[in-house]
């Protein structure tokens, strides 16, 4: 009988889970998380990555976060054979930042050194952070963000990632989907915004959708508990 794996897809930046994140899942079921290649400028090919890393896998579900969702989604759109189940946190079936945000990020790619750490992950960690973060599991604040992508995130990858999504829409593609998915919502996502959940809950064929409350985009950092265990209900779920 094969054992279902978890297997998480990180965030833009790139990290993969830490301890505290992988705590409340690996108490239950085999985890198994990785770190995004460097440097790739479409999402196919970050699902490319994806599907060699869960090769050798015959039972598994895809938490992706974020910018993991987005590939999550990707990689569910072919159905492969060994995928269970799917969690999609703050990611999006349609790039959903408006035009003038797609051109500043078009422009980003010639920004690199200190204007990158000091001008665009500023601005960036800005719209990660949400008033909920302080009194968070592990409180955060957008200097914590900043720093995530600093340690993580070089500029090469950054302006990467941003082209990988300016264009990308698989709206009329979600029927395909074909597994059980669990979309874990923010309340205040200053990033992402309502709209791109609801298009997702709408155009899943087999989709539930769970807000959690007082969160923010960020919550894999601010909430791993009560990610986690929102996580593992969905999975006991579908075991």
């Amino acid at each position: 009988m094969s054992t279902t794996t978890l297997v998480t897809v990180p965030c833009f930046s790139g990290a993969p889970w830490d301890e505290q994140q992988l705590a409340p899942l690996q108490a239950a079921y085999p985890v198994r998380t990785m770190r995004l290649p460097e440097g790739l400028d479409d999402v196919e090919r970050y699902a490319d990555f994806v599907a060699t890393q869960v090769a050798d896998l015959d039972d598994y579900v895809l938490v992706g976060d974020s910018f993991g969702a987005v590939i999550s989604l990707t990689v569910a759109l072919r159905q492969p054979t060994g995928l269970r189940g799917l969690v999609l946190s703050g990611g999006f079936a349609a790039n959903p930042l408006p035009r003038w945000k797609n051109t500043a990020g078009r422009a980003a790619r010639y920004v690199r050194g200190a204007a990158y750490r000091n001008g665009t992950l500023r601005y960036h960690a800005s719209t990660l952070a949400s008033k909920y973060d302080r009194d968070a599991e592990v409180p955060h604040t957008a200097k914590d963000y900043r720093q995530l992508f600093v340690e993580n995130t070089p500029a090469e990858s950054y302006n990467a990632r941003v082209a990988s999504v300016i264009s990308f829409d698989v709206r009329d593609q979600l029927g395909k989907v074909n597994v059980p998915t669990l979309l874990i919502t923010p309340e205040d996502d200053q990033l992402v915004g309502e709209h791109a959940a609801h298009e997702l809950r709408e155009g899943l064929p087999n989709a539930r959708e769970v807000v959690l409350a007082r969160t923010g985009h960020m919550f894999r950092f601010t909430h791993p508990n009560l990610y986690g265990k929102t996580i593992l209900e969905f999975f006991e779920g579908l075991v």
